[in-house]
């Protein structure tokens, strides 16, 4: 057995798609399928039930499945090592990272990293918080970057920056028109568009209005969307409400497509998981201290404009990112 045999088999298992899979890991499906046929040859098991077109893990394939990707997760354990004995000249590095952070703050970091350290691959997986914490925790990245809580003992947990969450409604809701919001309004007041079970921008509002004494499951949830695109876009026709970072709100906010309901939340905190008791390569520890360098730049810059134009941190439309920028008044 081979490591190429292994990461063909977790591919195609993972996928449950022979063509799906070679085109992700770069093969043939004819060099795939033959690959998984050869594996199952040598030790006389079948991996997969051949369904029609379609093909499906056999109760044996789920077993060795769990065991395959924890052997790849210790090969590419010893491959950090040597990467690091070597400096940052060459490597790879895994990184999943939740929606709202991989689409709005993280790829300026990587662009970052990779100016600094042409040598190293970076890897990006997408997901939602549940499932980048799952994905640390197995071994399949070697950090991850989430904006949700997450309870898990085997993880280490530390803050990166701080994100703001908004409530926003289409212009033809009823709290589109400017007037503040009581608590007991978003029970009674709307339906809600939310993120799906899992996601850390769900997590994150549940937990605020929990503390205000009203219950996730008292509002009136219309639909789950499984990205902040979607649900921002079923929120634009007006009907429902619903919360999201906002460095994902901003643009339409600006355009007038979307409006901030008058309801204040709590920020929240973008953070880096890793696993307590895997080695912490040298390049996560480079894209972590490549973070917190953007986060200072933000705190100077806002303690800079604060002191020009006595202005508050607000998120800068135009740049698409969380920075501090200034809601101006008149310069003292």
């Amino acid at each position: 057995m081979t490591f190429e045999q292994l990461s063909i088999f977790v591919a195609v298992a993972e996928r449950e798609h022979l063509t799906n899979a070679a085109a992700a890991i770069g093969l043939t499906p004819s060099a795939v399928s033959s690959a998984i046929r050869n594996l199952e040859a040598s030790y006389g098991v079948e991996l997969f039930h051949r369904v029609g077109r379609r093909i499906e893990l056999t109760y044996e394939g789920r077993v060795f499945l769990g065991e395959a990707r924890a052997t790849l997760a210790r090969a590419k354990a010893a491959a950090l090592v040597l990467s690091d004995l070597g400096g940052l000249q060459k490597g790879e590095l895994v990184v999943f990272a939740s929606q709202t952070i991989a689409s709005y703050w993280l790829p300026a970091m990587l662009m970052r990293f990779k100016v600094r350290y042409p040598g190293i691959d970076l890897k990006l997986m997408i997901g939602n918080t549940t499932t980048a914490a799952k994905a640390v925790l197995d071994g399949l990245a070697e950090v991850g970057f989430v904006e949700g809580s997450v309870d898990e003992p085997a993880l280490n947990i530390q803050p990166l920056a701080e994100d703001e969450l908004l409530i926003v409604v289409g212009p033809r809701h009823p709290w589109a028109r400017g007037k503040p919001i009581e608590p007991a309004e978003l029970v009674s007041g709307t339906k809600w568009v939310m993120r799906e079970k899992g996601s850390g921008t769900r997590s994150a509002f549940e937990a605020a209005i929990s503390n205000l004494g009203i219950g996730p499951a008292d509002l009136t949830v219309a639909l789950e969307l499984p990205s902040n695109e979607a649900v921002i876009s079923a929120a634009r026709e007006g009907l429902c409400a619903t919360v999201v970072s906002g460095a994902v709100a901003a643009p339409l906010l600006t355009q007038g497509l979307l409006v901030k309901a008058r309801f204040p939340l709590p920020s929240r905190q973008f953070a880096i998981l890793r696993h307590k008791q895997r080695h912490s390569s040298r390049a996560s520890l480079a894209l972590e201290t490549i973070c917190r360098e953007d986060k200072a730049a933000e705190v100077r810059l806002g303690a800079l404009d604060r002191k020009r134009f006595g202005g508050t941190p607000c998120y800068d439309a135009d740049s698409r990112q969380n920075r501090f920028a200034l809601r101006l008044g008149k310069p003292r």
